[in-house]
Order: structure tokens, then C-alpha cells, then sequence
């Protein structure tokens, strides 16, 4: 199989009886039939922030959960500590992720959040080194990556675009964190989230974005002369400033 590695994936792999619907009350997505798919889902808190995001996908006798590796202890240690009397096992698959944009290889998966994303596939061996300018099609489209724009602790799924990027199901029913997601979903309006901007100057990730001296969001990823940005929509006035860059939203952004 020719792929790209995906050397910052932990892989890991559920088995039990009680596996599905288990997992079915700890995510934001309806995983209750992931079979020879992928599902893009999260993990929150009570208060409703983002924990943990990764895909879903179930082989009959087990479920893959491809998260980060910053992630992925977390998510195992949860997923350990809640099964309480479930039949449920948690364990680190050793398989490695393999990714493209070309032609999907048997036994891959198209990535559900977007079709630029090209496709994910699970491997007991490493692909090859990345070439693909992940950054550049995220960028682009406002995909989140974990650890980056997606904040643990503070991140609110839905102003991440989880709706957009197919990570969300509000008719799955209950879950850690539905409540408060349900709430937002059915605000009149969203005040703030992530957008994509058009950027001229230098500024590193994590700088302030000020509009008219004040304080309207934070600098993320770039590629260009674009980048993700967390805005307060109301304040949002353009032009923004972040160090030395100038922002402009909404725009041709």
C-alpha cells in the first residue's frame, strides 16, 4: 500500500461485547454503525469542551479509535475508567496510519471531513515520509487539528466547525457533553469560532488579533497568505492586526 505516515497517530483498539454501545454514550457522533466507514467524532467534558477528537471505524470483532498521541493515554484511561461492569477492553493496536490524496487503496477510508482530506488506512507497517501539504488543504478548508486550534479544556466543538466537518450528531441522543452542545447548536446566533482569514506581515501562531486595540481572537496555523483564526465575529472589524501581520475578514478570505 503507498501512503504517508501519520507518525503522530496512536491507534487503538476496542473489543467486548458491550464496545459499541458504550462507546455510543461517551462521543459527540453517532458511532453505532461505523462499519467500513470512517466517523469523525470528540470527546468532551461535562461543561461541554473538547477533550479529544478522533475517527471511528468498526472491523466486526474489534473498533479502531485513530487519535493523536498527546491524545490517545487520555482517551484510553477514560474510555478504562467509565466501562464500569461493561464488557469492554481498551488497548493500544499497534497499527500505524497511513494517509493520501490519490486513489484510496483496498482497505482504506475516505477521511469524513472533508474530500480534500483524501483517505486514512490502518497498517502493521509505517508508510513513507510525508509529502502532502497537510497544512495548506486545512488551512483552506478550516479543518482543526488536534492540539493546534482543537484546545483541551476549552475548545467548544461547534465553534470548531465539528457541524461542518461531519463530527456531530444532534439525533444520536445522549452523551457526556450533549446538553450544552444542543444549547449551542440552537443559539440565533454564533459570536465566535474559527474562520480562515487572509494574512500579509509575520506573526507566530498564538498571537492576538486586535481589532482597533482590541482584543478580537488568536492566530493559528498558516500556509501563505492564509490562516486559521479564532475570531469574536462582533469585534472582527477589518483591518486586524496580529505582531506584525494584517489580517483581513471575511473578505476574499
Amino acid at each position: 500500500m503507498k501512503g504517508e505516515a501519520a507518525p503522530e497517530r496512536i491507534v487503538l483498539e476496542m473489543t467486548g461485547t458491550d464496545r459499541t454501545r458504550f462507546l455510543q454514550g461517551q462521543v459527540s457522533n453517532d458511532v453505532s454503525d461505523c462499519a467500513g466507514r470512517l466517523v469523525y467524532t470528540a470527546m468532551l467534558n461535562p461543561q461541554g469542551k473538547y477533550l479529544a477528537d478522533f475517527f471511528v471505524t468498526d472491523l466486526g470483532d474489534k473498533t479502531l479509535i485513530d487519535a493523536h498521541e498527546s491524545l490517545a493515554p487520555g482517551v484510553e484511561k477514560r474510555l478504562s475508567l467509565y466501562k464500569l461492569r461493561a464488557d469492554v477492553q481498551v488497548r493500544n493496536s499497534g497499527l500505524h496510519v497511513q494517509r493520501g490524496t490519490g486513489p484510496a487503496p483496498e482497505g482504506a477510508f475516505a477521511d469524513p471531513r472533508h474530500p480534500e482530506l483524501g483517505w486514512r488506512a490502518y497498517t502493521a507497517t509505517p508508510g513513507t515520509t510525508p509529502d502532502t501539504d497537510w497544512d495548506a488543504i486545512r488551512v483552506t478548508h478550516c479543518i482543526p487539528e488536534s492540539g493546534v486550534e482543537l484546545i483541551a479544556m476549552k475548545t467548544f466543538i461547534l465553534e470548531a466547525g465539528f457541524e461542518r466537518l461531519n463530527g456531530v450528531d444532534f439525533r444520536k441522543g445522549c452523551y457526556v457533553g450533549q446538553e450544552v452542545t444542543a444549547r449551542m447548536k440552537h443559539k440565533t446566533e454564533r459570536r465566535k469560532g474559527l474562520t480562515t482569514v487572509r494574512i500579509a506581515g509575520e506573526a507566530p501562531p498564538g498571537t492576538e488579533i486586535l481589532a482597533e486595540g482590541r482584543m478580537a481572537g488568536t492566530l493559528f496555523t498558516r500556509s501563505g497568505d492564509k490562516a486559521i483564526a479564532f475570531l469574536w465575529f462582533d469585534r472582527a472589524k477589518s483591518p486586524l492586526q496580529a505582531g506584525d501581520a494584517t489580517l483581513t475578514w471575511p473578505g476574499d478570505a
